[in-house]
């Protein structure tokens, strides 16, 4: 098939008629993928059938769209954005496919006349497992948003076959399976067999004289190749399609024949697995050296192919790559594409031929850089000796834009060893050590934060040297969420319903949805407001009890916490309330207790220790508490394996309590605290991320905020807090941390939590201690909250009202104008 690429340089283009969306026609083109793609006549076909069939319909009509955008980027030579992540977790595309082109009720119609119900079709999609956690699924709705918002957009990321792990839970514990996601195909995705590129590792690096001048040459030892594969993004719409690459590795020769030939034939394919493996799964375990390598090759792999792919575009149009900049705007999502600086210069310098000066200009003019975390762990690091071997080449580039970035630094200035330590790019204080944060930092133009609090606490810590060097580097750019995937298709009859009481303008400029507002005093509105909330809940329950044979009650609250398992985000702190309001209703039995159901969810990172054994605690405080027929009604407790982007559509909207609880200081900005709010949900949280800008919007009467600010939590931990003395004051949890610890819910194992426990006893780093009497306050506070209905509903309904400015779109409007001068709003 010709890319679009390819069909955008094309000097003539034939623009296909128009495809006709009546149901007539969308119902006479299923059959016809049926029969002719497929190979399958109406009786015979499954559902699975009607799925590709479907998808291909609607696939036709993207395509269409994706040709038109592509071209006219070319024709205007428009500025483009090129978004890098090793995550993007766009979910199941049909849905969000058929709504943005608002073909759903036609293509309902048109599948309903074979019997064929739209919603089981769609259910039966994979989720594309290309990601963890929040990162991954700002990627996704930032895609969304530029194609929605105009900005001519292209996603890189990594086609990974099994993707980050299915979560089951055995005997209370995660156990990891792997994703298979790919298992039948993927019907969206082109592959481009002409965008493949060599990537290479290892090797040695030589130099060489060219008129009178040393050009430097790296000779890698390992060649494997990137093969792209297209998916089109559409927005809003239908009016404009962008699109996500992801790069597959494949060995340059699939078998070594005369290893075959001379019978071993495991061997023959040793390069063969070693190339796939770059591809294969999503965060090896980096616990040892061998899941750190791969986890760098990953990393290279990907940004090289990117890049070389960005080069090639640009100078099918371009002259030469002097005004790179003015043409590309390439976004670093976190670190991990953080070696996309010193490859950038690597192919300017030594094959490009670029001056040095120039080259780094025009890196730096072309790079800017998210950062997701306060925490220094998270910002990767990468020991010389493992860089060195795997990208000699690099190495030697990073050490000479460490050396010039110095030069900046002390030019005319006094600076003491500290500050200078603290500003390179080399960490020689623990083993030597790359720092991939730095290395992003001082090779874009622009550095930002993902909330007010976090940018300014960057400024203040893991970028407090490098901060003062360049002052004016670092701003905000607070995250949002698409409002498409997150209000119109994961909650349809709120989006009625809102359509019903201030008209559909909304779908197309979310601010409107502050018409909503004056409609929380309305009984009348309040009463259709909670009866979809109902419903919401009544889905949830029914899933929970098909999944885990657990009944929940929708008359309770639906309190629930589900995230990425973390010590920061203080799961822990949760399950202790919850064993604390257990024991009370069980020493209490005759005060009017309000019910509550308690849902947790997520994965935890395979090597994580402690958030895998936070995961099994949940599980086993379940267990005793649902067999418990002393709580029976008023407290129930489910932890859902598997926690994925289409089950979070399913919790979103059923949620009565929204927890976002982590140590403050520590949330970068949090999404999923934007997606439950928007969805009606009362936030409980610290004043953390972008729970306070959101404290800003709905106002301190509408959300519920609690315990130690950052710079109260920063204070304790130089005090030496410990949470023991703490736990002395408070009887009620120290009971919990005591049942806990002796066992209460681990008989087959007394000493399971043991550890846990006492790191909270001796160190309390997360403050679950510090925080734990302010917690349980703001939870009897909603408790008592719940009994006064109107107000509840009031609230729940400003919070949905309110939540406009927290969408993707007003994002990437800000990055368009300040960051990357691209799309409408950055022209």
């Amino acid at each position: 098939m010709t890319s679009a690429s390819s069909l955008a340089r094309s000097t003539t283009v034939e623009k296909p008629e128009p495809r006709l969306n009546d149901a007539d026609t969308i119902a006479t083109e299923i059959v016809e993928k049926l029969t002719y793609s497929i190979g399958k006549t109406v009786k015979a076909a499954r559902i699975h059938d009607w799925l590709e069939a479907t998808t291909l319909v609607v696939r036709d009509r993207i395509i269409d769209n994706w040709f038109e955008s592509t071209i006219k980027t070319y024709e205007r030579q428009d500025k483009r954005v090129c978004y890098l992540s090793m995550e993007f977790l766009i979910g199941r595309l049909l849905r969000d496919a058929i709504s943005n082109l608002g073909l759903t009720e036609t293509v309902r119609e048109a599948l309903a006349r074979y019997d064929v119900d739209l919603n089981l079709v769609e259910l039966l999609e994979p989720d594309a497992a290309l990601g963890n956690g929040g990162l991954g699924r700002l990627a996704a709705c930032f895609m969304e948003s530029m194609a929605t918002t105009g900005v001519p957009g292209f996603g890189y990321g990594i086609r990974y076959v099994h993707g980050f792990f299915r979560q089951e839970v055995v005997d209370g514990a995660q156990v990891e399976l792997p994703e298979t996601w790919l298992k039948h195909g993927n019907p969206w995705e082109f592959e481009r067999r002409e965008s493949s590129y060599e990537i290479g590792f290892g090797g040695k690096v030589s130099a060489i004289e060219e008129n009178g001048k040393l050009r430097s040459v790296w000779r890698p030892g390992e060649r494997v190749l990137a093969v792209a594969y297209d998916t089109p993004v559409v927005g809003w719409r239908g009016q404009h399609v962008n699109t996500l690459r992801l790069w597959s590795a494949q060995s340059l020769d699939p078998i070594l024949l005369d290893a075959f030939n001379a019978g071993d034939h495991i061997g023959a394919l040793l390069e063969s697995n070693k190339a796939e493996a770059i591809t294969r799964v999503l965060y090896p375990a980096d616990s040892h050296q061998a899941g750190q390598e791969l986890r760098l090759r990953q990393e290279y792999f990907f940004s090289s192919a990117s890049l070389q792919d960005i080069i090639r575009r640009h100078l099918a149009q371009h002259d030469d790559l002097t005004n790179l900049a003015d043409k590309v705007a390439i976004q670093l999502n976190d670190t991990h594409p953080a070696v996309s600086v010193a490859e950038l210069m690597r192919l300017l310098v030594d094959v490009h031929g670029m001056e040095w000066d120039a080259a780094w200009k025009v890196t730096r003019d072309t790079f800017s850089y998210t950062n997701h975390t306060l925490l220094p762990e998270a910002l990767e690091t990468w020991p010389i000796h493992l860089f060195e071997r795997l990208l000699p080449r690099q190495m030697q580039i990073i050490y000479q834009i460490n050396a010039e970035v110095l030069r900046e630094a002390t030019a005319g200035k006094q600076l003491d060893d500290g500050t200078i330590s603290a500003i390179s790019l080399i960490d020689e204080n623990n083993g030597r050590r790359v720092r991939m944060g730095q290395l992003a930092f001082v090779g874009s133009h622009a550095v930002n934060g993902v909330s007010a609090l976090h940018t300014e606490l960057m400024k203040e810590t893991v970028f407090h040297d490098l901060h003062k060097v360049f002052p004016t580097r670092i701003e905000n750019k607070t995250n949002g969420v698409t409002p498409r995937r997150w209000l119109f298709q994961a909650n349809p009859g709120l989006t009625q319903l809102i359509e019903e009481a201030i008209g559909p303008g909304f779908k197309d400029d979310i601010t409107q949805l502050a018409k909503l507002d004056p409609h929380a005093e309305d009984a009348g509105f309040r009463e259709k407001f909670v009866a979809i909330k109902r419903q919401n809940k009544q889905r949830l329950a029914h899933l929970v009890e098909e999944r885990l044979a657990i009944h929940l009650d929708p008359n309770a609250i639906f309190d629930i916490q589900v995230k990425r398992i973390h010590e920061y985000k203080r799961q822990l702190l949760n399950i202790l309330e919850t064993v604390a309001l257990y024991e009370q209703i069980r020493s209490l039995p005759h005060l009017d207790w309000t019910p509550r159901v308690k849902v947790f969810a997520g994965k935890a990172a395979p090597s994580y220790v402690q958030a895998k054994e936070i995961i099994h605690l949940a599980g086993d405080v379940a267990r005793v508490i649902n067999s418990d027929p002393t709580v029976r009604g008023l407290l129930k407790v489910v932890f859902i394996p598997n926690y994925n982007v289409s089950l979070a559509e399913i919790i979103m909207p059923a949620a009565d309590v929204s927890e976002q609880i982590s140590t403050a200081g520590l949330e970068a900005s949090g999404t999923g605290n934007m997606k439950f709010a928007l969805n009606g949900a009362l936030t409980i949280g610290t004043l953390d991320g972008a729970n306070v800008e959101m404290l800003e919007h709905l106002g301190e009467e509408n959300i519920f905020i609690f315990g130690l600010k950052a710079d109260e939590v920063a204070r304790k931990r130089a005090e030496g807090h410990r949470g023991q003395g703490v736990i002395d004051q408070q009887p009620m949890l120290r009971s919990a941390i005591d049942s806990i610890s002796a066992g209460v819910f681990s008989q087959d194992d007394p000493n399971r939590y043991a550890n846990l426990m006492n790191s909270i006893r001796d160190r309390d780093w997360w403050m679950i201690a510090a925080d734990f009497r302010a917690y349980w306050d703001t939870q009897r506070q909603l408790d008592v909250l719940w009994k006064d209905r109107a107000k509840w509903d009031a609230i729940a309904v400003r919070n949905t009202a309110r939540m406009s400015w927290f969408s993707s779109d007003r994002s990437i409007d800000e990055y368009a104008h300040d960051i990357w001068h691209a799309g409408p709003k950055g022209r």
